[in-house]
C-alpha cells in the first residue's frame, strides 16, 4: 500500500532545518523585537528574548512543568537547564523525535493534549504558542485537572480581536481564539489571573520578516518555474501535477499568497490580533 505524503511533516522538517541553519536553534515561534533591528540575523536574539520573557513569569522553583505542544524541545531544554523537570506533550512523531534529541531528560508524550492521560500532578502547565490549536474550554479544563492545587497555568499566544471571513481563501495573519470569548470563559473556570501582558507590538515585526523570507523563496520558485516553462515544460507539468496531489486548492492558493504577495504585514497583525501572556493560578 502506497504511503501518503505528509506535507505538514515535510514542512516542519524544512522549516526546522532552515531556522537551525539561520539561528543555531530549532525554534519556530515569534520573537520579541524591542530594541532590535528587524533583520534575519537577529531572529535568534528576538526568539531568546521571547523565551526569557515567558520564563520571567515562572513561579519560584524548581518546578515540575507540563509543556503542551513543546515544539522541537528547545523550550524544555532551557527549562531543564534551569533545574526544572519537564514533561512534553506533542502530537507529531517528527517533533517528538526532535524533542527527545534536544531535551533527552524530558518525558515525551506522543499524543494530542486532548488525549493525554497521567496520574502525575504538575506545578505548572505551559502553553507557548500551542493554546490556539486546542479548544480553550478543553485546554483550561484539562490544565486544571493536571495541575496541583495552588499551581499555575502559563499561556503565551495569539488571540483574535476580530473574526476571520471563513469564505476568504486568504487566511488573515495571526490566529487563535476570540479574546472576548476566552476572557468570558476564564471568569467561570475557577482560575485566578495573576498577571497578564500584551506583547502584540513587540512580536508583530516577526510577521514582516517572515513575509520577506517567504518572498525570497518565492523569487527563487518563480525563477526556476520560468526556466522549466521554457526548457522543460513536461517536467514543469509533472511537478505541478504532484503539487496538486499533495496540496488542495485552498492550500495552494495560500502558499502562493505567502510566496508571491505582501498581504501579511505587522500592521494587519496588530489590527486583528492580540498577542498575550497570561499567568493563571488555581483557586
Amino acid at each position: 500500500m502506497t504511503k501518503k505524503i505528509n506535507p505538514q511533516s515535510v514542512g516542519l522538517d524544512i522549516g526546522l532545518s532552515f531556522i537551525k541553519w539561520l539561528t543555531g536553534s530549532e525554534n519556530l515561534h515569534y520573537g520579541i523585537w524591542t530594541d532590535l533591528d528587524v533583520s534575519a540575523e537577529n531572529i535568534g536574539s528576538a526568539q531568546s528574548i521571547y523565551t526569557d520573557t515567558i520564563f520571567s513569569y515562572l513561579p519560584d522553583g524548581p518546578l515540575r512543568i507540563l509543556d503542551v505542544g513543546g515544539g522541537a524541545g528547545e523550550t524544555a531544554r532551557k527549562l531543564i537547564a534551569l533545574g526544572h523537570q519537564v514533561d512534553i506533550v506533542v502530537p507529531s512523531p517528527f517533533l517528538a523525535e526532535r524533542c527527545r534529541a534536544n531535551a533527552p531528560t524530558a518525558t515525551v508524550n506522543l499524543c494530542k493534549f486532548e488525549e493525554f492521560e497521567t496520574d502525575q500532578k504538575f506545578d505548572l502547565c505551559l502553553f507557548s504558542e500551542s493554546f490556539q490549536y486546542i479548544s480553550y474550554k478543553i485546554a483550561i479544563e484539562r490544565a486544571i485537572r493536571f495541575v496541583k492545587q495552588g499551581g499555575h497555568v502559563l499561556i503565551s499566544d495569539c488571540f483574535r480581536i476580530s473574526q476571520a471571513d471563513k469564505k476568504n481563501k486568504l487566511r488573515r495573519v495571526g490566529g487563535g481564539h476570540s479574546i472576548t470569548e476566552f476572557r468570558t470563559h476564564l471568569t467561570m473556570s475557577g482560575v485566578k489571573i495573576i498577571a497578564q501582558e500584551d506583547i502584540t507590538q513587540a512580536v508583530a515585526p516577526s510577521i514582516d520578516l517572515e513575509q520577506e523570507l517567504f518572498n525570497f523563496f518565492g523569487h527563487a520558485v518563480r525563477r526556476v518555474d520560468g526556466e522549466l516553462k521554457e526548457k522543460k515544460p513536461w517536467l514543469r507539468w509533472f511537478l505541478t501535477r504532484m503539487l496538486g496531489l499533495v496540496l488542495n486548492e485552498r492550500r495552494r492558493y495560500r502558499l502562493g499568497q505567502r510566496l508571491f504577495e505582501k498581504d501579511r504585514t505587522s500592521a494587519d497583525f496588530i489590527k486583528h490580533n492580540q498577542y498575550l501572556i497570561y499567568l493563571l493560578k488555581l483557586k
